[in-house]
């Protein structure tokens, strides 16, 4: 049965062109708690927003109703006044309120979006999570979200606050005259015209913000990480070099940007300014015609202010619309990507413990605009026997690893594991009964328990210390300043080479798994530990099926079988013994063994 995959070329992360308002919308739909109680937020806002035109209505009643006698009326403006205060206050509430719910449900629907994000990026294979660099990615659950919560909490506030003040001072602005009303319309109306293409304008040159933006820290993590080979080769200049051109694109991006917005607000400040003049010119004549009171003509110049408040802001808040959606666009573009290497979920398969059998079917793989680096490939690995798997670099051994552990899936045919399909087993089925030790031993942050604790979190200290002893690593421990609570620094670096590996042995030991296998997994170690772990691995690998990714003689010597790679495809098959008594690839890698073990 053959199996056709996606092609390789088109892995990578999806970028699905939208226009602001699907981005926002489709953004929103993968959001469900922001929704939740967004109608008494919305309420809210209402009433906070009526707040503010009391004071015009209590100044124009003082004026034309309580100063309108040759005697002030006192009580009519005391009464005026005190309900002002009383509307204040109640409108300050509301707006505390309205604040306090709007962060609280853009927290939390800003949590779950990065969480998703987070947990997507690790449903990609890796070949999909290769195509953007580790820097990028970080900055698409990281940067972008939190791009996305800074407009949320202040911009969606002023969003909502703006609309609801326009609306309300423009009736009322065309209650107290239409004339007025209408002048300070045809003032803004150019600039509502042309908002739209600002807003193109900034969408784009926002888009290119965030791509610069998770170039640098792509950059800058990569020069962290990799201080010491920059340091051992001398290459600091290059390096600040690459620092400084991502950073210099970063900031002409931002340049660029920071120019059309530049522009946009001097003119809303223009437009406020004529409109001002225009009123007070026009209401003058007005009042000298009786088509308007005084007290009217001074609210309505307090109106103007909540009129062109939220214009003045409009284009502050599209700035930061334009960013947010030029964050979301790259966080959805994660979302919408869909996993290649999917967990088949409940529907999936759950295999019963017990000794691995494994079986590729004519199995073919290539690599995203590249040739094929395994060809055919078809070999049954029987249930507790150990295999080594040898060849010249870029034999195609590692890639059968990945496939072989469901990092990545088979362009064509596929792989069986007891009989299963391997897309058909469950990610928590699989993961527990497949342990890989991979070549670089990546270590996480912490202690060495909780790094060797990671492949079985509920294991104690008094497990993992007999694991170590049983693997003969109890001497080594012992010799650590602070044995199992050492801390082993930020990817494993307090520790040499050969001590992470021996870390990743011990987890991949205590999480006892069906399958093990070891991808180079002594490569870092000295003679004298190799001879230690290949007496304890002799232990470990009893009983269980083990696979064995090897450039070292003794590890395929230990095999019960070797599978020899050679361009993709597996040339010769057998025990080592059979093996090298007939020429071919794997008696000239045995030569080369052994040369090297002489020199």
């Amino acid at each position: 049965m053959t199996a056709v995959q996606t092609p390789p070329e088109t892995r990578g992360l999806q970028s699905v062109e939208r226009s602001a308002l699907a981005t926002v919308l489709h953004g929103l739909s993968l959001t469900p708690e922001f929704r939740r109680g967004l109608a008494g937020t919305l309420v809210l806002a209402v009433f906070a927003t009526l707040g503010k035109v009391i004071v015009p209505i209590a100044v124009q009643q003082i004026i034309d109703t309580g100063l309108k006698g040759p005697v002030p009326d006192v009580p009519f403006i005391r009464t005026v006044v005190l309900l002002c205060a009383a509307a204040v206050v109640v409108t300050a509430a509301c707006g505390y309120l309205m604040n306090v719910r709007l962060y609280r449900s853009t927290e939390t629907s800003l949590a779950t979006l990065r969480v998703r994000a987070f947990r997507h990026v690790h449903d990609l294979s890796v070949l999909t999570q290769n195509s953007e660099r580790r820097g990028a990615l970080v900055s698409r659950v990281t940067g972008d979200v939190d791009q996305i919560s800074a407009f949320m909490q202040w911009g969606g506030l002023m969003i909502i606050v703006a609309a609801g003040q326009l609306l309300v001072a423009s009736v009322l602005m065309f209650i107290y005259s239409w004339q007025l009303a209408l002048l300070v319309w045809l003032c803004f109306l150019p600039l509502m015209v042309a908002l739209p293409r600002f807003q193109r304008w900034l969408s784009a040159a926002y888009t290119r913000v965030r791509e610069r933006t998770g170039d640098m820290l792509s950059a800058v993590g990569e020069s962290v990480v990799g201080a010491a080979v920059i340091r051992a080769y001398g290459a600091e200049a290059r390096t600040a070099e690459r620092l400084d051109t991502t950073i210099e694109a970063n900031k002409a991006a931002q340049a660029r940007t920071q120019k059309i917005v530049a522009t946009v607000f001097p003119l809303t400040e223009v437009v406020a300014a004529v409109a001002i003049a225009g009123v007070v010119l026009l209401g003058a004549y007005l009042g000298v015609g009786g088509e308007i009171k005084e007290g009217a003509l001074v609210a309505f110049l307090f109106l103007i202010t909540l009129f062109v408040s939220p214009m003045q802001i409009a284009t502050e808040v599209l700035n930061e619309a334009q960013n947010a959606i030029a964050g979301w666009r790259r966080v959805l573009g994660v979302l919408d990507t869909p996993p290649d290497v999917a967990d088949p979920g409940q529907e999936g398969a759950e295999l019963p413990r017990g000794p691995i059998s494994v079986s590729f079917e004519r199995v073919g793989f290539a690599y995203p605009g590249g040739e094929p680096v395994l060809h055919d490939v078809s070999v049954d690995i029987p249930p507790r026997s150990r295999v080594a798997v040898v060849g010249e670099t870029g034999s195609g051994k590692t890639t059968f690893a990945k496939l072989l552990t469901r990092l990545m899936d088979p362009v064509s045919g596929r792989i069986t594991v007891d009989g299963v399909d391997l897309r058909r087993v469950r990610f928590s089925s699989l993961r527990e009964r497949i342990v890989m030790v991979p070549q670089d031993g990546f270590l996480f942050d912490g202690t060495l328990a909780e790094n060797i604790r990671f492949g079985r979190p509920s294991a104690t200290d008094a497990e993992i210390e007999l694991a170590m002893t049983e693997l003969g690593l109890a001497d080594w421990l012992e010799g650590l300043p602070a044995g199992l609570a050492t801390e082993v620094g930020q990817r494993g670096e307090s520790l040499s080479a050969g001590e992470r590996q021996l870390v990743a042995l011990a987890r991949a030991y205590l999480a006892d798994p069906d399958l093990l296998l070891l991808d180079e997994a002594t490569s870092a170690v000295d003679p004298a530990t190799e001879v230690r772990l290949a007496r304890a691995l002799e232990g470990v690998t009893r009983g269980r099926t083990a696979v064995s990714i090897a450039h070292r003689l003794s590890t395929a010597e230990a095999a019960d079988e070797v599978l020899v790679f050679d361009r993709g495809r597996i040339v010769q098959r057998g025990p080592h013994a059979e093996l090298v008594a007939v020429p071919g690839v794997y008696a000239d890698l045995h030569a080369s063994w052994v040369s090297a073990a002489r020199s």
